[in-house]
């Protein structure tokens, strides 16, 4: 038996408070990512006993995947990648008065996210791992396939300009080296591009510095508009009930997501989101302030942080970049990731579980508490708010790699976002065709590798084929539906 007195002491709950607080202050800050900040306060666990170093580990991550939410409800601004997905409907809440009401929202679903991965880790870990095994090149090309269709469904109010945007993304996610035949390609003779374009760069210039230079362009007009009021209203427990099922789903992807190595949190969120889109009778007021949508995101990249845990226990492969770097941890207490860690240290498999649970309830509790803090920011007037969170999205663009180069990635994101707004262009392909781009383009060239040329392998293969069949089906249907309605109007209008 698992002695829970020395798992629950009074230390590890400290120490996993803190980290809690950490990954919630450091998760808000756009361009600091929560992977950034696990490797910041690594060497913190140096000295600690193993199960303290993973409750603090732990902490950072899962609150970290919540807190991104945070700025991308209120300065449309994601904190991290997993979190662009709740721009879409957050941010328009918060324009609409609704600030703590999306947050709490955000809080909810993470907690609920985070609850149902950490039970998937706890009850199927050893097993569920298993599955991710037996994916290789094709299947991991499926699934990216699968991701990209989803572009169909966010871009119903002009299919082509979504598919345009999202070949953008695809375009700019092959600068820098080529992950196959390894030799350097569209940098124009850049140097500081050969490790191609920094996502989370990209990811700020987009959302972040397009908006501020939006905010310049209405100064004028917001003169003379009523101040934006910003309720304390929190959400409602109907709403939460009627979403139950939404959140359910939405973390079932989450975890499969979570599961299969290097996929990330953040495909996990979107295709929650379509997938809410997708189960909604009334689809108008999505991408307007539908708290579904928040729903959808925050739940399902919670659970992806169980998820990506399972094959880091079970197999020592790292669910996403964060495990990669928490895999460090394990080797800096003597401990080897892998089915003997299970064997010969299962009161640690045991801590790092009930860790995991306990830094979900404390996620909640600072979430729902900070809820009316966080929703003031509103209240700062813009031209303080605006240079702020310009002079943080440099700092934490700057210091996610070092590079300057960056910086100025950033700066033409969001001069290039601004005019796409403008224009009408889809922002969220673009983000699917740069987090995608490169897991379709290398699993795709492995694939023909293995086969010799033969493309018949991706179809011969039922896991992939199966992942195929199914983008397929989902970049179509939207597409079928919308001539469909057009012809079911222009037959009514004969009678």
């Amino acid at each position: 038996m698992w002695d829970l007195s020395v798992i629950f002491s009074t230390t590890n709950l400290v120490t996993s408070l803190l980290g809690s607080i950490i990954g919630i202050i450091f998760g808000a800050i756009p361009g600091i990512s929560t992977a950034m900040t696990v490797a910041l306060f690594l060497p913190f666990t140096f000295a600690m006993e193993p199960i303290q170093a993973f409750a603090f580990l732990v902490a950072i991550y899962v609150t970290g995947a919540y807190a991104g939410a945070i700025t991308a409800i209120l300065i449309r601004t994601p904190g991290s990648p997993a979190s662009a997905a709740s721009v879409l409907d957050g941010y328009p809440m918060a324009q609409q008065g609704r600030a703590a009401e999306a947050i709490s929202i955000a809080t909810v679903a993470s907690f609920v996210g985070g609850l149902f991965g950490s039970v998937i880790l706890i009850g199927l870990a050893p097993h569920v791992a298993n599955i991710a095994m037996l994916l290789g090149p094709p299947e991991f090309f499926a699934v990216g396939l699968f991701g990209l269709s989803i572009i169909a469904s966010l871009s119903t109010d002009n299919f082509l300009k979504g598919i345009l945007a999202a070949c953008l993304g695809v375009l700019v996610s092959t600068v820098g080296i080529d992950p196959v035949a390894g030799t350097i390609r569209m940098t124009f003779g850049n140097r500081g591009l050969i490790g191609g374009v920094e996502f989370v760069s990209v990811l700020i210039g987009f959302f972040a510095f397009s908006e501020i230079l939006k905010k310049i362009e209405e100064r004028r007009k917001e003169a003379d508009a009523p101040k934006m009021t910003v309720s304390g209203k929190l959400v409602s427990l109907k709403t939460v009930w009627s979403n139950f099922f939404n959140m359910i789903r939405s973390c079932v992807i989450g975890v499969l997501v979570g599961i299969v190595p290097a996929v990330g949190t953040g495909v996990g969120s979107w295709v929650s989101y379509n997938e809410a889109r997708r189960a909604a009778k009334d689809k108008s007021n999505f991408g307007k302030g539908d708290p579904r949508g928040i729903f959808a995101a925050e739940s399902a990249n919670n659970a992806a942080c169980g998820g990506a845990l399972i094959p880091t226990l079970t197999l020592g492969i790292p669910g996403d970049h964060i495990t990669a770097i928490m895999l460090g941890a394990f080797l800096i207490q003597g401990l080897t990731p892998g089915p003997t860690l299970f064997r010969d240290n299962p009161e640690i498999v045991m801590g790092i579980y009930m860790m995991f649970m306990v830094s979900v309830v404390f996620m909640f509790i600072l979430g729902m508490l900070g809820v009316r803090v966080f929703a003031k920011i509103l209240d700062i007037p813009l031209n303080i708010l605006m240079p702020c969170v310009l002079i943080l999205c440099l700092l934490g663009t700057y210091s996610n790699t070092m590079n300057i180069i960056d910086m100025r990635i950033a700066l033409i994101a969001g001069v290039f976002g601004y005019f796409f707004q403008k224009a009408k262009f889809p922002i969220p392909p673009i983000i699917l065709g740069l987090i995608l781009g490169p897991l379709v383009e290398f699993n795709f060239r492995r694939a023909l590798l293995m086969s010799n040329g033969d493309f018949s392998i991706f179809v011969t293969r039922p896991i992939s084929a199966i992942f195929i069949f199914i983008a397929v089906m989902a970049f179509i249907s939207p597409i079928l539906s919308k001539q469909y309605k057009k012809y079911k109007e222009a037959r009514n209008a004969k009678v």
